[in-house]
């Protein structure tokens, strides 16, 4: 299980780095204290190697700002929720799934964009911090991306009810995995920037 935890974690930060495509362009040449920063931010989450090499690339536009590491990350996490979408509705229109197989990838696809969904609006969120308070701002934020996380889980969920042969079980939950691990590392990393921000962001 950890050999395969493994490579899904290598084939996700691959993915993401190629895939990211709306999010900022990599910055040259971060500094070791750029670095450190997303280093020891990364180890406050669930899935720290994962964290690190993901927004590693990130690091000169970070520095060491909370606000900018929580936008980032969510950024990746939509980056990679959209692409997974997109991934799976074409995995649902092959030819070879049963019918039950068909409509539970049906139903995957749906609640994904719904995922989508709520990451674009927390997104949107953590640019307009003058909207309303941040504690408000924050607890928004904070339920629409717990929201995509279920999300993500209800899609797996779908496959557990049902025979699903091992050759698609393994593609979608490769493809689930990466996107449950991007959504929870930047719930992680939102809710270390609501709990540390006292002040303006």
């Amino acid at each position: 299980m950890g050999g395969r935890s493994y490579f899904f974690n290598a084939v996700a930060a691959l993915f993401i780095i190629l895939q990211l495509g709306s999010a900022a362009r990599p910055a040259p040449k971060p500094s070791k204290l750029d670095m450190q920063f997303i280093k020891t931010s990364c180890r406050t989450t669930s899935y720290p190697q994962l964290c690190t090499i993901s927004l590693s690339d990130y690091a000169s536009k970070i520095h060491s700002s909370p606000k900018i590491l929580a936008e980032t990350a969510l950024s990746i996490a939509f980056a990679t929720a959209r692409s997974t979408s997109t991934a799976i509705t074409k995995l649902s229109k092959t030819r070879y799934l049963k019918p039950r197989e068909a409509a539970a990838m049906s139903n995957c696809v749906e609640v994904l964009g719904d995922s989508v969904d709520e990451l674009q609006m927390s997104i949107k969120e953590m640019k307009n911090p003058e909207s309303r308070s941040f504690g408000l701002q924050m607890s928004n934020i904070q339920t629409w991306v717990s929201a995509a996380l279920t999300y993500e889980d209800t899609c797996m969920d779908g496959f557990d009810e049902i025979a699903v042969s091992g050759k698609v079980k393994d593609k979608v939950t490769g493809y689930i995995l990466r996107v449950e691990q991007m959504t929870s590392i930047a719930l992680a990393l939102v809710n270390n920037y609501a709990a540390g921000q006292t002040g303006s962001p």
